[in-house]
């Protein structure tokens, strides 16, 4: 644990020791649940660097700063309807990126038909896309080097 005493600029506001732009000051807020638990650190005040992607809380106060990473945002996740037709394209990884979530997805080639409980599956016929992350499957349009999402 590293602490760090915070210097103040001209405005008497606290600056980043790391890249000297003005701290964000961000009140505590109502004690919230995590996980079942009472979580008693969003009840105390923290100045915030954006630039650098953490936060400084004082330690009893005493003046002195400890430091912590910021939480990363969740990933933004498109609705479904708003995913145009796209071109898709396998990268040297046979991999590549999602249009809904960003992530990277695999590339399914297509295979036989299989014989389900007594009836065909053509699910995996032909080649597709899959994202492991957002569950999405995405289907080539005709013969284009366009995708389509579908609900599998």
């Amino acid at each position: 644990m590293s602490v760090t005493k915070l210097e103040r600029n001209a405005q008497n506001k606290f600056v980043c020791p790391t890249c000297g732009q003005e701290l964000k000051y961000v009140e505590g807020q109502a004690v919230q649940l995590v996980g079942g638990r009472a979580d008693m650190d969003s009840i105390l005040p923290k100045h915030e660097c954006r630039n650098c992607g953490v936060f400084y809380r004082e330690l009893l106060g005493s003046g002195f700063y400890d430091v912590f990473p910021l939480p990363k945002p969740p990933k933004k996740i498109l609705r479904t309807g708003d995913i145009p037709p796209t071109q898709l394209k396998r990268e040297a990884d046979g991999k590549c990126e999602c249009p809904r979530c960003g992530e990277r997805m695999d590339y399914v080639e297509g295979r036989p038909v299989t014989i389900v409980n007594g009836k065909p599956d053509m699910e995996n016929v032909k080649d597709h896309f899959s994202c492991p992350y957002c569950k999405s499957v995405y289907r080539r349009i005709a013969t284009t080097d366009y995708f389509q999402w579908s609900d599998h």
